[in-house]
């Protein structure tokens, strides 16, 4: 039961009771090493959540904040935090999605912004989201990131929350990382003075060994993922490795013994030759984020019909540099890197279009990619503008190239039956499958 003076915790309540039947769903298959993994994925997501109910009922200071804005700094100040655009990307599979997409749009928020911009609006608006002790607003990569928080920072419950939002420079260059190091530090200050909590120095340092520790097994895991055929698809790997170390385990040794156990088990299934299929005929590099709306509908299917495998995605990815943890000035310059050029979304969508062909390149290659597929989340424009780079990149990698045109939240935009057809009719003009 939800607690009169807490109304801002009934979506997150049911959220968490979502994930707790998923979690119920999972342990049925808990014989399969990869399940297990993924019932350690909902512990550490109810965990996550667990943390911000009680942090609201008891008074106690957490944070709004996103994985692009150094997540290892709330963990070295033992601090929770949430992302504002939280429900969109982790909640996605929840039963009343669509309800809260009309609510949304009948609340005046055009259909044509972004999915997961409006749904975040509209559960600000609606006193869904819990009131933090500070924002850290994010401000890239996109147009709709800052407009965003400027609802946030008007809207009459959450106008009076301190609100710290980093400026991204454009270009990957030194001085664009002393910048923005400089932004974190300042960042870090303001988290200090409205949380009360304090930033050690050898806390933070210890936070970030863990982390490398977890970005080095995750480099390990994602090599072995180049055998053909892959050990892993959809199913699990990239998006669960970028929750445990980006949202859920930042910087936690938890975090770093769920990515020892993915090796192993990968490792296993690469010895044995076993792959998520029983033959592997068509090899995808998904250049974005999955459509999470309706992704059971849609990616077995690809498996199962065409024997198309996930090999890699873009939150997968993982072009991540080792932070220097041996001076304080190297650490906020590593935390700076990981952050602004590193982290995915982020480091495609923010600078320049060449950021986009290098990565299809160098992916295309590294693991034998047969078709590179660029969904086009009707929210995405900034990727839309670059289309034509990225085909002329796959035409000179002479991998073929297909841009869908969809919605990765509301399956009425594009529905999974309209993008199965033009999948399959695409393939089988490729000649593939």
């Amino acid at each position: 039961m939800v607690k009169k003076e807490h109304p801002e915790l009934v979506r997150y309540l049911q959220e968490r009771e979502w994930f707790m039947f998923l979690r119920e769903q999972t342990m049925a298959l808990s014989e399969i090493p990869e399940m297990q993994l993924q019932v350690k994925t909902l512990d550490s997501l109810l965990e996550m959540y667990n943390r911000i109910i009680r942090c609201v009922e008891e008074d106690e200071p957490f944070v709004a904040s996103y994985y692009c804005l150094a997540p290892e700094l709330c963990t070295a100040m033992d601090l929770p935090y949430y992302m504002v655009m939280q429900t969109p990307f982790l909640a996605s599979s929840v039963p009343y999605l669509l309800d809260d997409i009309d609510a949304a749009e009948a609340m005046g928020l055009g259909n044509d912004l972004c999915t997961a911009i409006r749904l975040s609006i509209y559960y600000v608006e609606a006193n869904l989201s819990p009131l933090p002790a500070c924002a850290c607003n994010l401000l890239y990569p996109c147009d709709g990131a800052p407009m965003l928080h400027e609802v946030i920072a008007r809207n009459e419950r959450w106008r009076n929350i301190p609100m710290f939002g980093c400026d991204p420079p454009y270009y990957m260059d030194d001085r664009s990382l002393d910048y923005f190091a400089d932004q974190l530090r300042q960042m870090a200050k303001f988290i200090e003075t409205n949380t009360g909590r304090k930033l050690d120095l050898d806390r933070l340092k210890e936070t970030l060994d863990e982390s490398n520790r977890m970005f080095a097994l995750w480099d390990e895991y994602n090599q072995l993922r180049r055998n053909i055929p892959s050990p892993h698809g959809w199913g699990i790997g990239g998006p669960q490795a970028f929750s445990q170390a980006w949202v859920y385990r930042a910087g936690m040794k938890e975090g770093t013994d769920w990515f020892q156990k993915l090796v192993e088990i990968t490792e296993l299934n690469v010895k044995a030759g076993i792959g998520p299929v029983p033959e592997e005929k068509i090899r995808l590099f998904w250049f974005d984020l999955l459509p999470f709306g309706w992704v059971f509908d849609f990616l077995p299917w690809l498996e199962e019909e065409w024997g198309a495998v996930m090999v890699m995605d873009m939150f997968g990815n993982n072009p991540y540099t080792m932070i220097d943890t041996s001076s304080e000035k190297e650490m906020w310059r590593g935390l700076a890197k990981r952050n602004l050029f590193d982290a995915p979304m982020v480091r495609q969508a923010r600078g320049v279009a060449d950021n986009f062909a290098g990565d299809i390149a160098r992916i295309v290659k590294d693991y034998s990619i047969d078709v590179v597929v660029w969904p086009g989340h009707m929210g995405h424009k900034d990727g839309s503008a670059t289309i034509g780079i990225m085909r002329e990149t796959c035409r000179d990698l002479n991998v073929p190239f297909v841009h869908l045109g969809l919605d990765l939240f509301d399956r009425r935009y594009t529905t999974p039956d309209q993008v199965k057809d033009k999948m399959s009719q695409f393939f089988r003009a490729m000649g593939l499958g």
